[in-house]
């Protein structure tokens, strides 16, 4: 396969009548649409770069437009799947077609194999916008109890459109996380405390001349404890990732301290980044930042990294800390358990969230999950906003999801 197999693709060279100029537009404007940073700028440098490179080959052409249109690594499986879709196979339309339907994932099928739901409503805008208003009007004649909210609330990330991500992260930038305060070492004035302040005492007995000394109380003070996210960017928790960048910068703009790691292969410390009031700014900012996005997962590696150089300095004064992975180490779980234990001892509570944990037939069977599993206080799912919202809710109360932990220690 030397050429361009798409017959609306002409030669650079052709006459006025070719359509590469068309087609280039064309699919510039499908990545646009898909969620890729492309703009007329981009579109003018492929055309050049197409010229200069020419289309015998089909590797150099794609290899050509992937060095114009790809800027970060998150958009290389996005750009494949469109380039393939778009400039050589003739079913798309019917594959999209099929994306409309419910979907479950075959044994054996090879990733990327299905095309996703943003990359199908870029290729063919509008297909479907009857349908589903039709199949809205239906369940809500039938039933009366359609909500769009339930519908996006239940629905997996990995699922989403590009609209229903838009209002994701619109839903996940309102959430708030009510961790439960704790006492503190310092003390505050109070009326009912059990502790008698001695220097507020005698400055009161004083204004008085000394005859009567009124007892001043204090107690301690509670605030929210520091909380630690250590978050998991490897190949197969990309969809999520994302996702949950936004909502790790929900949480750092609704409270103080708040510290934020990502791990892959190396561990990457983002607090700073974080901070920044524009959430886009914020996820592209770390996105630039972190040279191991979607690569490989060392969790043993970078969880010693993280006990060794952070520890001490973000887990004090009782911290929580959320792991987020799904425990496929590649190095097959390699030193994950001393340094789990140890992560363990030092945080006030630890709680794993896996996106696995959503199907119903997961079993801790991987080495990375049998050596994190004994070392963490809760393990819950977190692959959709009701999971996220349940999460918050969790964290108010301290006892929660206890006996759903035995259940799974038991399963190993």
């Amino acid at each position: 396969m030397n050429t361009v197999a798409d017959p609306m693709v002409a030669r650079a060279g052709d006459e006025p009548g070719g359509k590469l100029l068309d087609n280039l537009m064309h699919f510039a404007r499908t990545l646009r649409a898909a969620g890729l940073p492309v703009g007329p700028g981009s579109v003018i440098d492929a055309v050049r770069a197409v010229e200069a490179a020419g289309i015998t080959k089909r590797e150099d052409f794609y290899w050509t437009l992937h060095a114009v249109f790809v800027s970060r690594s998150d958009h290389r499986p996005l750009f494949d799947q469109a380039f393939h879709a778009f400039w050589r196979n003739p079913q798309i339309l019917e594959r999209m077609l099929s994306l409309l339907l419910p979907r479950l994932p075959r044994e054996g099928e090879p990733p990327g194999e299905a095309l996703s739901r943003r990359l199908s409503e870029a290729l063919h805008p509008g297909q479907g916008e009857n349908e589903s208003e039709g199949e809205q009007r239906i369940e809500w004649e039938a039933a009366l109890t359609y909500s769009d909210r339930e519908v996006l609330q239940k629905m997996d990330f990995e699922d989403m459109s590009s609209d229903e991500l838009a209002r994701a992260k619109a839903a996940i930038s309102r959430m708030r996380l009510a961790i439960a305060d704790i006492p503190t070492r310092r003390f505050a004035p109070h009326s009912r405390g059990l502790r008698v302040d001695m220097r507020r005492s005698l400055r009161a007995g004083l204004r008085s001349g000394g005859a009567i000394i009124p007892l001043r109380r204090q107690r301690k003070r509670h605030r929210p404890p520091p909380l630690v996210i250590l978050c998991d960017i490897s190949g197969s928790m990309g969809r999520y990732s994302r996702m949950l960048l936004h909502f790790m910068h929900a949480l750092t703009s609704d409270r103080d301290r708040v510290f934020s790691f990502l791990f892959g292969t190396r561990l990457t410390d983002i607090t700073r980044l974080m901070r920044h009031r524009d959430v886009d700014k914020a996820v592209d900012a770390v996105v630039d930042a972190v040279d191991d996005w979607s690569g490989g997962t060392r969790i043993g590696t970078c969880l010693h990294d993280f006990n060794q150089v952070w520890a001490r300095r973000v887990l004090s004064q009782g911290a929580v800390v959320l792991l987020v992975t799904d425990g496929l180490d590649r190095a097959g779980g390699e030193g994950l358990a001393e340094e789990m234990e140890r992560l363990h001892k030092s945080c006030r509570r630890l709680i794993w969230l896996n996106p696995l944990l959503r199907y119903e037939g997961f079993e801790p069977k991987s080495l990375g999950v049998r050596a994190i599993l004994p070392h963490v206080d809760a393990f819950r799912t977190v692959h959709n906003l009701e999971s996220l919202e349940q999460l918050a809710a969790a964290l108010a109360r301290p006892g929660s999801g206890a006996e759903d932990l035995v259940r799974w220690k038991q399963a190993m």
